[in-house]
């Protein structure tokens, strides 16, 4: 069973908002945040609601994602074997009411549960292109018994 807490080279970014009368104004990813290592790629998803996607990793591409619209439960899970925190599990809660971007480096185990009763969009930039012939994205069960994550709704 995994323990809870932050993992090594996971980064996240609050997004500032500007509302006015019009509506709001937020910058994503800025040249000079150097959360990338390199820009590989930027793709869109949307999943609905009740969706859990998870779990895979990378072993040359890191990940940034952004959930613009919707909210998610994002679970990260320290497989590499060099790392200092190995055997933990991150979660976090991104969505339009919460705006983050996370960055999440090869190795680290990332999945999402699509939380409430709308769709929920990801933006996510990656290091790599995507190589149809060669996909770095090595996949796990969502009920993996080594990450052991309940995904069900713990109501307090």
């Amino acid at each position: 069973m995994s323990q809870f807490g932050s993992i090594e080279g996971v980064i996240i970014k609050s997004l500032i908002r500007h509302p006015d009368d019009r509506g709001y104004f937020e910058e994503i990813l800025r040249d000079d945040d150097n959360l990338l290592r390199r820009f590989g790629q930027a793709s869109l998803s949307m999943s609905y609601p009740g969706v859990i996607k998870a779990f895979h990793y990378h072993e040359r591409q890191d990940d940034l994602w952004f959930f613009p619209v919707g909210s998610a439960q994002v679970v990260l899970y320290d497989a590499r074997e060099s790392s200092l925190t190995r055997g933990i599990t991150q979660v976090l809660y991104p969505g339009q009411d919460n705006p983050l971007l996370i960055v999440i480096p090869v190795g680290v185990v990332h999945g999402y549960r699509v939380l409430g009763h709308q769709p929920l969009m990801i933006v996510y930039f990656t290091t790599e292109s995507y190589v149809a012939r060669d996909p770095d994205e090595k996949r796990i069960p969502w009920d993996d018994a080594t990450i052991g994550f309940d995904w069900t709704t713990q109501y307090r």
